[in-house]
């Protein structure tokens, strides 16, 4: 809990939110290219040298809700026994993560990814976390379960598809959509990933 962290946590904590809120506020109104650091770090009241503390670019900051959640995620899968069917253990332990995010994560990640796909270099950023996030966790899970590396690395790519359309779903939806919202269309979109296997082999529709 945020309270039982020590004082100097409690404020980079705080720090880094307000980073995060005024960063994604400026961003969503001018244009990421538009806002410079001195603008970002004026309108917080933090040093640049507290800033690179905290995040190592404007694109970093940017993307911040995202990276929270996949380092969550990450953690939750170094710690979790793999028992059980892999696909399973990692959809729950990303509707766990999700769940665990901060008061107002999911209002935040909207307007990131809003703002990434309206944005050239924040795509390309996203793109390249992600991927450096997938590798990392495969060869994790490859290393600690009876399945190769390509196999693990096909059903993570799978639950990733579903959750990227999963998100498309969300984004598009009218007014302000909640964490509930989110954990529905993700729900509905991993159901659909037996059909994926039944269309490989060729059954679906039988």
């Amino acid at each position: 809990m945020v309270n039982e962290l020590p004082l100097r946590e409690r404020k980079k904590l705080r720090t880094r939110e307000a980073l995060v809120e005024t960063a994604l506020a400026l961003f969503s109104e001018k244009g990421f290219a538009a806002v410079t650091l001195d603008e970002l770090v004026a309108a917080v009241e933090v040093s640049k040298r507290t800033f690179f503390r905290t995040f190592a670019s404007k694109e970093d900051v940017a993307l911040a809700p995202e990276k929270e959640l996949w380092r969550a995620y990450a953690e939750r899968i170094e710690a979790r026994p793999l028992t059980g069917p892999l696909l399973t253990t990692l959809q729950d332990t990303l509707f766990t993560s999700v769940a665990d995010m901060a008061d107002g994560w999911e209002r935040r990640f909207r307007a990131s990814r809003a703002l990434a796909d309206r944005t050239p270099a924040l795509t390309a950023h996203s793109l390249r976390h992600c991927a450096d996030v997938t590798d990392a966790l495969v060869a994790s899970v490859a290393s600690r379960h009876p399945a190769d590396e390509l196999r693990v690395r096909l059903l993570f790519e799978l639950m990733l598809a579903a959750w990227r359309h999963a998100l498309k779903e969300w984004a598009g939806q009218p007014g302000d959509p909640g964490r509930d919202a989110l954990r529905s269309r993700t729900r509905e979109a991993f159901d659909a990933i037996p059909e994926v296997a039944e269309l490989a082999r060729g059954t679906a529709g039988d």
